[in-house]
C-alpha cells in the first residue's frame, strides 16, 4: 500500500509535482490501447514522472523497500495491456525522458532516453543521413523504452528486422534501485551474458530501461511503392514468396484481405473492383532510381505469372503517400466495421502465411464471426481482427474461443503467439502451450533472479 509516508518520499525523489494522486490523474494511467476493460482495481495508487535515472533508482529503491508494485508506462500505445498497472501501486511514467543525447556519425550509432519518440528519433537522424528502420505502427507517439519492451517490430522489418537488431546496449534500472550499463559501441562482445537482449521484449518485468544505444545504418537515397491487385489470396501470397526467393527484397510487403481492403475502400471513398480479393503493397529502396526501376520491373513480371490483376507504380512522391494511405487507414477502417473489434498479432513460417489465413477463414466461418486479415506478408506476421460486439450475448460467448482456436493454429503451423505486440495480459493464459511448463519455468527463474519481490509489472506475461 502507498502510503502518505511513502509518497512524501517519493516527492522528495522527484518533485513535489511529478507525483499524482488525484482520481482522474490515476485512471489516466489506467490503461493502454489494448482491449482490457478497464476496472477500478487497474488504477495505480500513485502515478511518479521521474526525469532522471536517479531518480528512477530512489523510486525503486523506495518500492522494493515496502514491497510496493512499479508498472513502467511509456505512452501506452501497447495492445496487450502490458501498461496496466494490475497491482495497482506506483504507474512510473518516463514520458519526460525525451532527449537524444549523443549522434555520433562516425560510429552509426545514437543515445537516446527512454521516452523520445521513434518518429523524432528517426527524423533526427534522417537529417544527417542515417537509417533507423524499425517502424511500429504507432510510432508517430510510441516511445524507444516502449519499442524495447515489447520488440516493436513494423513494415519495414521483412528487410531490415525489428528493434532487437538495432539495440547495442542500454542502461537499466533493476527491481532493487541498482543502476545497470549493459552492451557498448563495440561490434564485437561476448564478455558475459548478452545481458542487453535479455531485456529486450521484457515487457517491464525485469527493470526499467532508462537510456538506450541503438545502431544506425545508411539512409537507403530512393524509395518507391507498388500496389498489387489480386482476385485470388493465394496469388498475391505466391508473389511474396516468389519476389523473395529471387532476391528482390522489398522494405515493406504488406498483404490486405478482401474484408480489409474493401473496408478500407469505403472508409476512404475508393472505387475498387468488387474481385479484388487481396491487396499487397510493396515498398522498394534502393541507390538510385535505375536500382528501382529493375526491382520493380522484376516484381511486375514475377505478380504477372500469379495473375495479378492490376499493377500501380507510383510515379510521384505524392502517388506513393496516396498508395500507403490505403494501407494507413486500415485500422479505423476495419474498427468502424463493427461495436468491438479484437486485433491480434501472430506470427507464422513465411511459407504457412497462406494456409494460416485458409485455417482463420475456417474459424471464421464456425463462429459466424468476421475476420478481418491483414499483416506483414514478407516476414509471416499477421494480424487478424476478429469483429463482433460484445453486447450481443450470443458473440460474448465466443469471441475469446474464436481468438484461442487463432493462436492453437498458429502454434500448429510452427508459429507464434506475437511478433511484435508482445504477450501482457491478454496472451498469458496461452503461454505454457507456446513455451511449455519448463519453458516457462525458466522465464520465472530469470524473473525471481533480478526481481525477487515481484514488484515489476506483476501479473504480465505469465499467469501468477
Amino acid at each position: 500500500m502507498v502510503t502518505e509516508e511513502i509518497k512524501k518520499q517519493l516527492r522528495a525523489a522527484v518533485g513535489n509535482e511529478y507525483v499524482l494522486d488525484s482520481e482522474i490523474d490515476r485512471f489516466g494511467y489506467s490503461y493502454d490501447s489494448s482491449f482490457v476493460s478497464i476496472a477500478d482495481k487497474n488504477q495505480p495508487e500513485v502515478v511518479v514522472r521521474p526525469a532522471t535515472t536517479e531518480e528512477v533508482a530512489a523510486v525503486m529503491k523506495i518500492a522494493n523497500a515496502n514491497g510496493i508494485a512499479v508498472t513502467p508506462r511509456g505512452t501506452s500505445s501497447g495492445r496487450t495491456g502490458g501498461s496496466i498497472p494490475l497491482a495497482g501501486g506506483i504507474a512510473l511514467s518516463l514520458t519526460r525522458f525525451d532527449k537524444i543525447l549523443e549522434l555520433d556519425e562516425k560510429n552509426m550509432m545514437v543515445w537516446a532516453e527512454a521516452g523520445v519518440r521513434t518518429i523524432d528519433l528517426y527524423n533526427h537522424c534522417a537529417a544527417k543521413g542515417l537509417f533507423y528502420p524499425p517502424d511500429p505502427a504507432s510510432w508517430k507517439y510510441s516511445t524507444l523504452g516502449g519499442n524495447i519492451a515489447e520488440n516493436a517490430g513494423g513494415m519495414r522489418a521483412v528487410k531490415y528486422g525489428v528493434t532487437n537488431n538495432y539495440v547495442m546496449g542500454l542502461e537499466v534500472v533493476l527491481a532493487n534501485g541498482d543502476i545497470i550499463h549493459t552492451g557498448g559501441k563495440a561490434l564485437k562482445n561476448v564478455t558475459g551474458y548478452n545481458l542487453t537482449q535479455l531485456f529486450v521484449g521484457s515487457e517491464g518485468t525485469l527493470g526499467v530501461v532508462t537510456k538506450v544505444l541503438l545502431r544506425l545504418i545508411p539512409m537507403p537515397k530512393v524509395r518507391n511503392t507498388l500496389q498489387l491487385m489480386f482476385t485470388e489470396l493465394n496469388d498475391a501470397c505466391d508473389t511474396i514468396h516468389d519476389m523473395l526467393q529471387s532476391g528482390v527484397i522489398p522494405a515493406a510487403a504488406e498483404l490486405m484481405d478482401k474484408i480489409s481492403f474493401q473496408a478500407v475502400a469505403r472508409h476512404r471513398k475508393l472505387d475498387i473492383d468488387p474481385a479484388i480479393a487481396a491487396c499487397v503493397v510493396v515498398e522498394i529502396d534502393g541507390p538510385d532510381t535505375a536500382a528501382l526501376d529493375e526491382q520493380a520491373n522484376k516484381i511486375k513480371e514475377i505478380a504477372g505469372r500469379h495473375a495479378v490483376k492490376e499493377v500501380r507504380i507510383a510515379g510521384s512522391f505524392q502517388e506513393s503517400e496516396d498508395i500507403w494511405a490505403i494501407r494507413r487507414g486500415l485500422s479505423s477502417a476495419i474498427g468502424a466495421m463493427a461495436p468491438n473489434r479484437f486485433g491480434e498479432d501472430i506470427s507464422v513460417p513465411r511459407d504457412a502465411f497462406p494456409d494460416m489465413i485458409r485455417r482463420i477463414r475456417k474459424i471464421s466461418e464456425k463462429y459466424n464471426l468476421t475476420i478481418a486479415v491483414y499483416g506483414h506478408a514478407g516476414d509471416g506476421n499477421l494480424h487478424p481482427s476478429v469483429l463482433c460486439d460484445m453486447a450481443n450475448p450470443e458473440h460474448a460467448g465466443k469471441v475469446h474461443h474464436c481468438i484461442a482456436e487463432i493462436f492453437d493454429e498458429a502454434l500448429a503451423v510452427g508459429g507464434t503467439l506475437s511478433g511484435e505486440h508482445g504477450i501482457g495480459i491478454t496472451k498469458k493464459p496461452y503461454l505454457v502451450k507456446a513455451l511449455g511448463e519448463a519453458g516457462v519455468a525458466a522465464h520465472k527463474a530469470i524473473k525471481l533472479s533480478l526481481d525477487p519481490k515481484g514488484i515489476l509489472n506483476p501479473g504480465k506475461i505469465w499467469e501468477n
